[in-house]
């Protein structure tokens, strides 16, 4: 055991926390001192993986481990309580993505945060991703010009029926905040604070009670535009998930590599390797770890975490109402809109 890592504690030992343990697994600067989960088995199971402490409950967690920061790995619909109890017991919070499933329930989150002053953030790996980093890098070195159309496209043939993705009570909606919440972060990445958003939801193939696919339009607020393709339900078949016109040339960030063309060349220039899950989890715990120790600042802020709460609440609200909605200042204390009921979202014709 490294007696200088920031001692995690994770809560919920499900998929997405088996993927996060290959990550710890090779990240010297983070240990993960224990595991809850209400199944006791599933706790222990990925306890003895860590070499660590399992729990049942996450108060006796914390009551009885050393702990320095949580990762939450529980549904959408638990994050705020888990939240708030941990940053009252002084334990800092890395959330995974979306941060709430309502706007109110961010704003509890994050006063609790700033009124504690224990650090908190929302977990969102693609702004981890090292060819999203270089991608950020060239266009901040402007050889793109003026920055006209981002587009982005997370889409996969995923059976959702038996999953609590699907269940608007737990998850929020469906794919709009699942997937959504990284497209939204995403384009805020490259774009900045986004001013308007309107969504358009295809078939419900599997008959879903929730959107299960969506194309989405976002204008920042500088002017540049932003669409988003997401589905359960298709897979596009197309090797990149991010690309970015600008008026000198193009970035393609890819699943197998990343490149860009510039404008009057026909040649594309290879700059990155490709998507690594991994990667980047194990940066992003990094990232929190550093901020934990004052070495460097969150890569994700407070503000960035609530923006894509109140993006994806705006985003259903022109789901349900069929037109452009505004977006409220990154930061502001309420939406303009009031979130509705996903599952009232009627499917498409």
């Amino acid at each position: 055991m490294n007696q200088n890592a920031v001692r995690f504690g994770i809560v919920g030992a499900g998929a997405i926390a088996q993927s996060y343990a290959l990550a710890f697994e090779s990240c010297s600067m983070a240990q993960v001192a224990a595991v809850v989960d209400a199944r006791p088995d599933a706790a222990a199971a990925l306890a003895e993986r860590l070499k660590c402490k399992s729990f049942t409950s996450h108060s006796e967690m914390a009551e009885n481990s050393e702990l320095d920061a949580v990762l939450i790995c529980t549904p959408p619909n638990t994050h705020a309580d888990l939240c708030v109890e941990f940053l009252e017991r002084g334990i800092a919070v890395l959330c995974e993505k979306p941060l709430s499933i309502d706007v109110p329930s961010a704003q509890r989150m994050i006063e609790t945060s700033r009124r504690t002053g224990v650090k908190m953030t929302m977990a969102s790996k693609f702004r981890f991703v090292q060819d999203v980093v270089l991608a950020k890098a060239l266009l901040t070195s402007g050889i793109l010009g003026d920055i006209v159309l981002i587009e982005n496209v997370f889409t996969s043939r995923v059976n959702m029926t038996k999953r609590w993705n699907s269940d608007p009570g737990i998850s929020g909606g469906g794919v709009l905040i699942d997937n959504g919440t990284h497209s939204v972060d995403l384009i805020r990445f490259f774009l900045g604070p986004l001013a308007e958003i309107h969504v358009v939801e295809g078939k419900r193939a599997r008959d879903l009670p929730v959107e299960e696919t969506v194309h989405v339009f976002v204008r920042s607020t500088s002017g540049m535009l932003g669409t988003v393709d997401l589905s359960w339900s298709i897979n596009k078949e197309i090797e990149s998930y991010l690309r970015i016109y600008g008026s000198e040339g193009t970035i393609s960030v890819g699943w197998k590599d990343s490149r860009f063309l510039l404008s009057g060349s026909r040649d594309w220039h290879v700059f990155g390797k490709g998507y690594d899950k991994v990667q980047a989890f194990r940066s992003q715990i990094e990232n929190f770890a550093c901020a934990l120790r004052g070495e460097e600042p969150l890569l994700l802020s407070l503000e960035d975490a609530m923006a894509s709460v109140q993006v994806i609440e705006a985003a259903y609200a022109s789901l349900r109402d069929s037109h452009w909605v505004p977006i409220p200042f990154p930061g502001s204390s309420r939406t303009s809109v009031t979130n509705p009921a996903p599952k009232s979202a009627q499917p498409a014709a």
